[in-house]
């Protein structure tokens, strides 16, 4: 069964089931300081499990695109990914845990027809703050489930509540399917056992955290369900490696034939370079593809997007790859996916243009490297941990190539420091640009809703300001700022940046109702909306009006009046990347 029948399949099932198709949201998270990318499906739809009302109703079902990187240094196995799809359907308020769980199984064992006797499943096994979940087992068990395929699993693997003091949270309930030749045992389900694979994930949010370790009853209890279309599609063809998959193959025998090594006949170390080349390109090329219009840069985004291509870089020169490539591989991916994403055939022109130019910088980066390693070596007969790091770090040298390097030179490589200073550099990775979802849902304060409304008279200013060219490119809100990037192609002068404020402050003064009205798309064009989050929200889509000075299309919360936000004041004003100016504002 192909990827796309998979994603159609479940997607179509839930749709007859009354929920309704919204589309992919963007990669980047609309007013959410806490993460660089959207990691869940749950994420992008934060604002409505904590009780907005979502225009398109209060049950969900869509595909989308996720980047993790917590735990990029793991890419190269058969089934970590940087960038995947999350196939995901939400209850928000409309059903709970008997009809969820019936819906996952009616799709697991009717519509993808798994064998029945191959399923495992399990719940919370309850704690001091939090009691066991029989009722989930219990709804296992109605639908015919054996009680021996039903593990007890601790708050670790089976609970979800978000970072922070308050939230939405509940325990979960994972799908597994037996995915060895053999028949399973019916004695006990192992989730240890490798050879169940999860296939799926029903969070039951059903309580509101109030501090640490302490809940109450939610009055919305949502659902949230989530599925890696990756490992569901190598379950269904009966593979245990996710890149021998439609989703990956054609990329992998790009890969082969740039490098003239077979997949399934090289050593471990050359078929794990590439998986990583086909991942890693894969995740550039879907984050040079999104609207928002990030590049390679040394900051941010920017930083995790070089980071994937460098590293791709590095390990096609281990394979042999010695020309450009990353265009190839990108162009692949385009042919591939822009059916389903069409953002990649819009935007192929600044895809392949991006990988080309990085690609030649890195080049370029790599021959210094050359130069820093000779230098090394005539100083030394060992190359220490640390210049071996440096090289790494600093050009892009894997311990392999200098181990290599240093081999034609008779001399060692001090492997330990290097790895001692690898592990410092993976734990401030992971802090820097962890994909982890944790905003949202725990960034909804009363400070951060202030400031999703200034942000709506900002840009109303700017505009007046400086013309109707400008639009909003990205914002990051937390409770002590506001960032806000626009589109415009020279600074700002103090007199520009008084006049903003000085709008700004009249409109908070004259203390303007915020209103919100839900209309088509259609009536929101037509009303003169602006908003980059179109996509987010389907056929309808919410309105926050403020008088005739703001109409912007948004997910929300908002303040009601203005009179509530203070004194707005620009603190910085800068560039964030070319014809892209950034703002950085306070409420005093």
């Amino acid at each position: 069964m192909t990827s796309q029948e998979i994603r159609h399949k479940y997607i179509d099932f839930f749709i007859k089931k009354g929920h309704i198709e919204i589309p992919s949201a963007s990669l980047v998270p609309e007013n959410d300081s806490s993460t660089l990318f959207v990691s869940a499906g749950m994420q992008p739809i934060a604002p409505f499990l904590i009780g907005e009302k979502h225009p398109s109703g209060d049950k969900l079902v869509n595909s989308q695109k996720c980047i993790r990187t917590g735990d990029i240094d793991e890419v190269g196995d058969k089934t970590h990914h940087t960038f995947f799809e999350m196939l995901g359907h939400w209850s928000l308020g409309a059903y709970f845990k008997d009809e969820a769980i019936k819906l996952s199984w009616e799709f697991l064992t009717e519509i993808l027809n798994l064998d029945k006797n191959r399923l495992a499943f399990s719940v919370f096994e309850g704690d001091e703050n939090s009691p066991r979940d029989e009722e989930a087992a219990q709804a296992w068990q109605k639908l015919g489930v054996l009680e021996s395929r039903i593990a007890y699993l601790s708050k670790k693997e089976n609970w979800w509540e978000p970072d922070g003091d308050s939230g939405p949270c509940g325990p979960d309930t994972e799908m597994f399917y037996w995915t060895d030749n053999s028949t399973p045992a019916l004695e006990k389900f192992d989730p240890e056992d490798s050879r169940w694979v999860e296939i799926g994930n029903d969070v039951l949010m059903q309580y509101n955290k109030i501090a640490k370790n302490k809940y109450k009853p939610a009055e919305q209890k949502n659902i949230d369900n989530g599925t890696g279309l990756e490992r569901l599609t190598a379950v269904m063809n009966n593979l245990d490696d996710n890149y021998l998959t439609d989703l990956f193959l054609p990329v992998i025998q790009e890969i082969e034939k740039l490098s003239g090594k077979n997949y399934s006949d090289v050593p471990e170390g050359a078929m794990k370079s590439m998986r990583i080349i086909a991942d890693h390109l894969r995740a550039a090329t879907f984050i040079l593809a999104d609207n928002s219009g990030i590049v390679p840069s040394n900051t941010d985004r920017g930083y995790v997007l070089r980071k994937l291509i460098r590293r791709a870089i590095r390990h096609a020169r281990m394979l042999g790859i010695q020309n450009n490539f990353t265009n190839k591989i990108g162009e692949v991916m385009i042919d591939l996916m822009s059916e389903i994403y069409p953002e990649l055939e819009k935007n192929k022109n600044f895809i392949i243009n991006n990988l080309k130019l990085e690609e030649e910088k890195f080049t370029k980066t790599l021959q210094q490297g050359l130069k820093e390693f000779e230098k090394a070596v005539g100083e030394s007969d060992t190359i220490s941990g640390k210049i071996a790091f440096n090289l790494f770090q600093t050009y892009g040298f894997p311990l392999e190539l200098t181990q290599e390097l240093a081999r034609e030179k008779n001399i060692k490589v001090d492997e330990e420091k290097f790895n001692a200073e690898m592990k410092k550099h993976q734990d401030l990775s992971r802090t820097a640009t962890a994909g982890k979802f944790k905003g949202g849902l725990a960034n909804q304060s009363e400070q951060t809703i202030k400031y999703h409304t200034t942000a709506h008279l900002m840009l109303a200013a700017l505009r007046q300001v400086l013309g109707n060219h400008v639009e909003q490119k990205g914002s990051n809100i937390n409770e002590e700022r506001l960032r806000f990037d626009f589109s415009h192609s020279k600074k700002l002068s103090d007199q520009e940046k008084s006049r903003v404020e000085e709008l700004v402050n009249n409109w908070i003064n004259q203390d303007l109702e915020v209103k919100c009205k839900e209309m088509s798309l259609d009536e929101a064009k037509q009303k003169n909306a602006t908003g980059i989050f179109t996509d987010k929200y389907g056929d309808k889509v919410k309105v926050y009006f403020i008088n005739n000075i703001s109409a912007e299309i948004c997910g929300g919360p908002h303040v009601e009046k203005t009179e509530v936000l203070g004194k707005f004041k620009i603190k910085k004003e800068q560039s964030s990347s070319a014809g892209i100016r950034r703002i950085k504002a306070i409420l005093e």
